[in-house]
């Protein structure tokens, strides 16, 4: 659901770590933890492994150790905001062989809008990721895949271009997205400022939804500090330093 599924999708060219998008049940949280103990993995700062937390929205970051992954970070997650709930990604998703094994992936669409961040660093991804999906299907363009170009594209001079070449589906969704209307009129850096605001928008939506959460986890960050000596608690800031960066907008 991150880094591994945007080279699949033809965004990026590698992925230092791997995400993980699954129901947070007993059965599958057992499967997983079995999973992880063969890849020696141990919990990276907060949140604990628990369903609590998954539940919640929240990432249990975790580091493995066992020869051939060492340093791989793994990254779980059960409940993403601005996507469906699991069952209706799994029915979309995307699987893939590789070397025998099938890999389930998100679906493209449900990719991008799981990318749709407050994070800068995502939203270039999210730019690549539809800029490679037109240029590999626009000689095969079908209602599906028009409507997410429509919806989602990123790029000012593209979104230009769909809205041309599109022009009766681009009207019937003008109201559901300003830059539509704005790029009918084919001023790029209107476009531009019309996609910066777009952006802007989501990125407010995301701090307000991580919020609560951010607290949460300070809130778990004092209790272990509280319960631990100042070795390890040196220790646990520097892991929390680690995932902030990750984090950081």
């Amino acid at each position: 659901m991150g880094g591994q599924a945007c080279v699949f999708y033809g965004a990026a060219e590698f992925s230092r770590d791997v995400d993980l998008a699954l129901v947070a049940d007993e059965e599958n949280l057992s499967r997983l933890s079995q999973a992880l103990d063969e890849l020696q993995a141990s919990v990276i700062a907060v949140p604990p492994f628990e369903a609590e937390f998954l539940d919640q929205g929240l990432a249990v970051h975790f580091r493995c150790s066992a020869p051939g992954v060492e340093g791989l970070r793994v990254d779980v997650m059960s409940v993403m905001r601005g996507v469906d709930d699991f069952q209706d990604l799994w029915e979309r998703r995307t699987s893939i062989e590789v070397d025998g094994l099938v890999i389930d992936l998100l679906s493209l669409p449900d990719l991008v809008r799981a990318k749709k961040t407050q994070r800068s660093k995502d939203w270039p991804m999210v730019r690549r990721l539809i800029e490679a999906h037109w240029f590999q299907n626009e000689s095969e363009a079908t209602p599906e895949r028009i409507d997410f170009w429509i919806h989602e594209c990123r790029t000012a001079e593209l979104l230009i271009e769909i809205v041309r070449r599109f022009r009766s589906e681009a009207k019937a969704r003008q109201s559901e997205r300003a830059a539509i209307a704005v790029a009918f009129g084919g001023d790029l850096e209107a476009v531009e400022r019309a996609l910066e605001e777009e952006r802007n928008a989501i990125a407010s939506q995301d701090k307000a939804y991580w919020l609560p959460l951010r607290k949460t986890l300070e809130a778990l960050r004092r209790r272990g500090r509280e319960g631990e000596g100042e070795g390890e608690g040196e220790r646990e800031r520097e892991r929390e330093r680690e995932r902030e960066r990750d984090f950081k907008c």
